[in-house]
């Protein structure tokens, strides 16, 4: 995971990093930081997954401006906006900020980063046997759904490709919930973030596949699904 920090100020800059070591310390995370006392600097190689800005930076620099043109070239990093001046945070919607950090309250950033963390829950792989044996690795994040089939699970990635692999549907369910998953009825494990419409008897994927949610789990699904659109904002 790379933290990008651009400040132009050594001592904030300085008390921005050591926040965030301490936070990737104390929870076993790894994490490679970088810092920059300018947009410009930072624009150079623009490769951090989160990225603390400081709106107003030596130079003339505005942290706005930098952000929009990263999201023109569509960089897809998240921006936490560094201030001593919340009252410029309503600007931020140009950009789709993440978070506004007060200076004041660099305990926010701790905040910021549980967050952001959290939303990378599905940036891995896990290892499935085939159905000849061999191991296959499956992206959590292009995973849309696992169904039953026959004795086989199928594994339906977003680009439409499948895999069938040993196990069985309620353990997988068990061990892909911690991820965002969910068992919609006795035969689909669903991912919440590609639910793109939800009714009183179903759901509809972001493909158009439709399903039907099981009367024994619609209480529990509408329960974990809101709480998965609370915290990521879907």
């Amino acid at each position: 995971m790379k933290i990008g920090i651009v400040e132009d100020e050594v001592v904030w800059r300085d008390k921005i990093q050591a926040v965030i070591e301490k936070y990737c310390r104390d929870k076993n995370i790894s994490s490679q930081i970088n810092s920059y006392s300018s947009g410009k600097d930072y624009m150079k190689n623009a490769d951090a997954d989160l990225l603390f800005l400081d709106i107003e930076l030596a130079e003339g620099e505005d942290g706005f401006e930098i952000a929009e043109q990263l999201m023109n070239h569509g960089n897809k990093c998240k921006v936490c906006f560094l201030t001593s001046h919340t009252e410029m945070a309503r600007l931020g919607y140009r950009v789709n900020a993440f978070r506004y950090i007060d200076k004041r309250h660099l305990e926010e950033i701790n905040e910021a980063l549980g967050v952001f963390f959290a939303t990378r829950i599905q940036d891995r792989m896990i290892d499935c046997n085939d159905t000849n044996g061999i191991c296959t690795k499956i992206n959590l994040h292009e995973l849309l759904l696992v169904e039953t089939y026959g004795r086989k699970l199928r594994y339906l990635m977003l680009d439409g490709s499948e895999h069938f692999c040993e196990g069985r549907i309620s353990e997988t369910a068990q061990s892909l919930s911690q991820f965002g998953f969910f068992q919609i009825q006795r035969s689909y494990i669903v991912n919440l973030k590609y639910i793109e419409r939800v009714n009183s008897r179903g759901i509809i994927l972001c493909n158009g596949l439709e399903a039907v949610i099981g009367r024994t789990h619609s209480k529990e699904f509408k329960k974990e699904f809101f709480k998965w659109r609370m915290r990521f904002g879907n």
